[in-house]
């Protein structure tokens, strides 16, 4: 395909969110109640921690948010401009100046809906050990509005796009617009696709996902939200290859694609389950003094996934293009990567 049959190929909705990550102690966690690999919503007593971290750690700030990460992988792995959109809510404010800027110079086409009385979400990224945690303070990306979608110049983006790709934490926003795009996938035989995304989705949130689960053709997701979904519907099995066809086999709303579930687990093999039957793939090893910290590893591995799934490559070269895509992120900090991809 020339690269003009790519203009737009890839759309991404969700939370676009400002990163404040730093390395922090033990200490800092169980004051904040704060537990490693998992990604929660703030509550009241998380508040006072963004400024605690600035003042106590050394803070990166890293234009962020699942869905944007993945996008930005994908674009930064297609190196072709405008192969990507995004929509999402960010506040008129600094720091939605820097994403724009950020996202822009990645090369996405961003169409933010601005929110005037919120400023822009940011999301507390503590690490320790390499592992990370993360609070999010919605805020401003609380607000997106399913008028934003329906404008006439938003809504081309939706129809210029041949792959959708959700995060499930835009499911706690607008599952509105989640309802509009997966219905016009499944009209017009294109590929929608989401992410189970963090425990407290598939518990918190179950009604929203079931709704949208047979719209999805490719749900991914790592095993500790695998287990979660599976707890969730009462299946009584922990077993990471059985949640995952389990989940490919629920019912479907097209039958133009079947449902393939990509669970990743850390540095075990990728899981991938279509037709009732699974492959695994090994991901590259990496040496723990090269991890610097597992921030954006997952919203990366779905960038490199995607980006040879737009292309029509073998599920086989999606994971090992999501696996180099992850591998990378994981020894830098936050989700971000050199100016070119070394990817064949």
């Amino acid at each position: 395909m020339s690269s003009s049959n790519y203009d737009g190929i890839l759309l991404g909705m969700g939370n676009p969110l400002l990163d404040i990550s730093a390395v922090v102690d033990e200490d800092f966690l169980t004051k904040y109640d704060v537990k490693l690999n998992n990604a929660i919503l703030a509550e009241e007593k998380h508040l006072p921690m963004y400024d605690e971290m600035s003042s106590k750690f050394n803070v990166e700030y890293i234009a962020g948010g699942a869905t944007q990460n993945s996008i930005k992988v994908a674009q930064w792995m297609l190196q072709i401009p405008g192969a990507t959109s995004y929509m999402g809510s960010i506040g008129k404010d600094k720091y939605g100046e820097a994403m724009k800027k950020d996202a822009t110079a990645a090369g996405v086409n961003v169409h933010y809906y601005e929110d005037e009385s919120a400023p822009t979400g940011t999301c507390g990224v503590c690490v320790v050990g390499g592992e990370r945690s993360l609070i999010a303070n919605l805020s401003a990306a609380n607000c997106y509005k399913v008028e934003h979608l329906k404008k006439p110049e938003n809504w081309a983006l939706v129809e210029k796009a041949k792959f959708y790709y959700i995060a499930g934490f835009f499911l706690t926003v607008s599952p509105e617009s989640i309802q509009l795009v997966s219905e016009h996938a499944a009209a017009n035989n294109k590929v929608f696709t989401m992410n189970l995304s963090a425990p407290f989705i598939c518990e918190f949130f179950k009604d929203a996902q079931e709704k949208f689960l047979p719209y999805m053709d490719f749900v991914f997701g790592n095993e500790t939200e695998a287990r979660t979904f599976s707890k969730v519907h009462g299946w009584e099995t922990e077993d990471v290859e059985q949640i995952a066809v389990k989940i490919s086999q629920l019912p479907k709303a097209t039958g133009t694609y079947k449902r393939t579930t990509v669970i990743t687990q850390g540095a075990d093999p990728v899981v991938v389950a279509e037709d009732g039957k699974v492959t695994k793939y090994p991901v590259i090893p990496l040496s723990k003094e090269k991890l610097v910290d597992t921030n954006g590893a997952g919203d990366a591995f779905v960038g490199g996934f995607m980006s040879q799934l737009v292309k029509g490559k073998s599920i086989e070269e999606c994971v090992k293009a999501g696996c180099y895509a992850s591998n990378v992120v994981i020894q830098r900090s936050g989700c971000t990567y050199p100016e070119k991809p070394d990817f064949n």
